[in-house]
């Protein structure tokens, strides 16, 4: 890790002139400061305001960045590795992404100033720019939620493809031969493999692609949900049934039909994913795709934990994929 000493040095000028730069930069020529300001973008130096804390040994703090705190998938997700950050004596930061790749990357570079012990990441950014730069700091991460090669580093994810099948397969056995596919962000991972799995679905089944209508949306919360509704209810030829990408669009969703005076599941069925605690305490119970999301949550804290203890140069990168379950409540039913 590129410290103070190397900028010193690089730049031609002492360990205190640089502390200068970066907390008295007006203590120090327009040319100097300069020079070592050049010199710290090149190295991808960054300050460690726990600099103190850290002398007497390693970080006791992970973060986990999320994409939406706001989603109870991710509070779950939270409550999983925070348990696990605890029974190993640490203690973890969370954070919020937003689903937006500019705020993931100040949180990273947050992560790194602070020199947190590792990062637990559910990536807004799928270029992998953001996490490229990040690894120059040699702090490790751990994927969650995003299913990665294992030579990249380690990974906890479900297996939404097969989600998106489960979905779709129960709303093809209960009749539906025109479903739409209500997404949210679709450069999102999750978002693209879901609507796959439909796909699959309904190849399997000898229904053509056009089968599977498609709204997207900006955000995956209710607000989006209930846009969705609307856009729904002024489809020409409404399909019969509706899977959201998560609980919150469905939800939403929910919503609109309810106050258009369409009956669910009576007019059009309708699937969420996540199953989380308020799909089944809905006015219509949600049929759902549930995600073992504390699982989630812990299996990749104790991935991370290992990757930075005691232990840290044997352990080898592993990709945990997590099957999800079709939980079947009100919201659909056979089409007679």
């Amino acid at each position: 890790m590129t410290g103070i000493k190397d900028v010193a040095r690089q730049a031609g000028v002492s360990v205190g002139t640089v502390s200068n730069v970066i907390n008295r930069p007006d203590m120090v020529s327009e040319d100097t400061r300069t020079r070592v300001l050049e010199v710290i973008e090149r190295l991808g130096y960054v300050r460690s305001e726990s600099a103190r804390q850290l002398r007497a040994g390693r970080s006791r703090i992970i973060a986990l960045l999320v994409l939406d705190m706001a989603n109870p998938f991710f509070v779950e997700v939270a409550s999983g590795a925070e348990r696990a950050a605890r029974e190993a004596g640490l203690g973890v930061m969370l954070c919020n992404s937003a689903e937006s790749p500019a705020e993931e990357a100040d949180y990273l570079g947050l992560f790194a100033e602070q020199r947190v012990r590792g990062v637990l990441v559910t990536p807004a950014d799928t270029t992998g720019r953001n996490l490229e730069s990040f690894s120059r700091h040699g702090i490790p991460y751990v994927f969650a939620d995003r299913d990665v090669p294992s030579s990249q580093a380690c990974s906890v994810s479900v297996d939404d493809i097969a989600g998106g099948r489960l979905a779709a397969d129960h709303l093809i056995e209960q009749g539906h031969e025109h479903i739409v596919y209500v997404s949210g962000p679709m450069h999102l991972t999750q978002c693209q493999d879901r609507r796959t799995g439909a796909l699959d679905a309904l190849t399997a089944a000898g229904l053509p692609p056009e089968a599977l209508s498609h709204i997207e949306t900006e955000r995956l919360d209710v607000a989006s949900g209930r846009d969705a509704g609307a856009r729904l209810l002024g489809m020409t030829d409404r399909p019969t049934a509706v899977f959201c990408a998560n609980d919150l669009l469905a939800l939403g969703v929910l919503q609109a039909l309810y106050a258009a005076g369409v009956r669910v599941p009576e007019e059009v069925a309708l699937v969420g994913y996540d199953d989380i605690e308020f799909a089944a305490a809905a006015a219509v119970p949600l049929t759902s795709v549930r995600q073992p999301a504390y699982r989630l949550g812990r299996a990749a804290a104790d991935l991370l934990i290992e990757e930075t203890g005691d232990n840290a140069d044997a352990h080898e990168h592993q990709r945990i994929v997590l099957q999800p379950e079709l939980v079947v409540r009100g919201s659909t039913r056979r089409v007679r």
